[in-house]
């Protein structure tokens, strides 16, 4: 999809009512539905954090950025994620969070991104965290700046690749709460999403399938 013909739908994205959990048990695996049908803030204490769904244009065509994230000891190792990390003490709220991340983690400043809206916060019981994910736009081409310490790098993923439900399917894997678990996941060429990403992937499809 060209970036003109989405930048004149995303004002009708912005009044599409959430899906929220019926998005997100398409792509979570067995042993995480039963805490999908609890109340999402029923862990009062957990840890919060953001994360920013960013579109942009690239040779004309709207494309969402994915990262992948470094080694290191912890739940998410090396997953494909969205830019974004945990809440700070002079963060005013959880947009600031996801904006500044995004700036932290793959270069792009607050004022080049436009936020569209907020989608359903996702709790994390692997790692204790309660996600706010934000769709965001940025106008014009993105030069990526990564953060060596944490992003190992990017995956842009055209629209059109996206929405086309062929990059859904299942993968046996190893979790960190489970053994040759079969999991739903998206599968970008031969990168794979799945967990908590996947899920709020699985809401942002639904929400733009209704206007695109």
């Amino acid at each position: 999809m060209t970036f003109k013909d989405f930048f004149e739908s995303l004002s009708a994205i912005s009044e599409v009512e959430l899906p929220s959990i019926s998005s997100h048990i398409k792509m979570a695996p067995l042993e995480r539905i039963k805490s999908l049908q609890e109340p999402i803030y029923s862990s009062l204490t957990a840890k919060k954090a953001a994360v920013m769904m960013l579109f942009y244009p690239k040779e004309g065509n709207t494309h969402l950025v994915l990262i992948k994230r470094n080694s290191y000891p912890g739940v998410h190792s090396s997953q494909i994620a969205f830019p974004g990390g945990k809440v700070e003490e002079l963060d005013t709220n959880f947009q600031e969070t996801a904006l500044r991340e995004t700036f932290e983690e793959i270069g792009v400043t607050p004022d080049k991104i436009n936020i569209i809206r907020n989608f359903t916060p996702l709790y994390i019981p692997p790692s204790d965290f309660l996600v706010y994910p934000f769709m965001g736009v940025c106008n014009v081409e993105i030069e990526f700046v990564l953060q060596q310490e944490e992003v190992a790098g990017i995956l842009e993923v055209p629209l059109k690749t996206f929405l086309d439900d062929a990059i859904i399917s299942t993968m046996t894997m190893d979790t960190s709460y489970a053994k040759s678990l079969e999991v739903p996941v998206f599968k970008f060429e031969e990168h794979v999403v799945w967990g908590a990403t996947a899920m709020m992937l699985s809401e942002l499809k639904d929400v733009l399938k209704v206007v695109l």
